[in-house]
């Protein structure tokens, strides 16, 4: 889709999610939203941006002993329609956020050269950045966006389920994040849950297609993903995501 056949009209559709954040803390999009959001800062190749998800290392810092997770990491500064790759680092999370994985580094593998620099990933940068720059008060918003994406592959085999979030209802410590569906292949459950400060249960939703998201307020809500299991046990099963998430710099 172009995105001048946007209708209701580009800026409408922006402001519509920066309602609902503002209101709620959280926006889910389907596909047919997202798109041409994603569009309109430059996506494209998609299924080549898809494809990289065959080639992401193992964690090997699962506490739980689980191998189900495989993912790449990269950060970037984000100044106005600046991205700029920083040099590779350790992911780092506080226990305080992270109680199952945090407290150490953790260095993954890093994205390649070119699914950083894809029009698909500097288009989802570049859309969550829009809406975090519209919707931090200017007296907070940092020059400097410090950014994190995330490759996760979730598989998931007989007996032996696949945990989205393993580390359960969580924050990440960050002011934005963006999740992002890639793909789902032979998997059933998976539902993102979001609960508000006392933990209360505000809204739930399945990211089921390709482009579908959600964008969440880390400092107004907590979301977890339930775990998947094998709809065909014979075959190969997997959830696919980008996440990026924002803070401070």
């Amino acid at each position: 889709m172009n995105p001048t056949d946007l209708s209701p009209p580009f800026d409408r559709v922006l402001t519509g999610i920066e309602d609902t954040l503002l209101e709620k803390g959280f926006s889910f999009l389907q596909a047919d939203v997202t798109r041409p959001l994603l569009e309109h800062e430059g996506l494209t190749d998609w299924q080549g941006f898809a494809e990289s998800w065959n080639h992401l290392g193992l964690d090997r810092y699962m506490a739980d002993g689980g191998r189900y997770r495989r993912r790449r990491y990269a950060t970037f500064a984000v100044s106005g329609d600046t991205i700029t790759r920083k040099k590779h680092q350790p992911h780092y999370q506080s226990r305080d956020y992270n109680l199952l994985n945090g407290g150490i580094e953790r260095w993954f593998p890093a994205v390649t050269d070119a699914i950083a620099t894809h029009p698909a990933m500097t288009a989802a940068i570049r859309t969550i950045s829009r809406i975090a720059n519209a919707l931090t008060p200017p007296t907070e918003k940092p020059p400097v966006w410090h950014v994190e994406v995330h490759q996760f592959r979730i598989e998931a085999r007989p007996g032996n389920e696949g945990h989205p979030t393993p580390e359960g209802l969580h924050r990440d410590g960050v002011d934005w994040v963006l999740v992002l569906m890639v793909a789902r292949h032979n998997v059933e459950q998976g539902v993102t849950t979001i609960h508000g400060m006392r933990k209360e249960p505000l809204g739930s939703f399945t990211l089921t297609n390709p482009l579908d998201a959600a964008i969440v307020d880390d400092h107004r809500v907590y979301h977890g993903v339930t775990a998947v299991q094998p709809v065909d046990p014979s075959q190969p099963a997997y959830r696919d995501v980008l996440v990026v998430t924002l803070r401070h710099e």
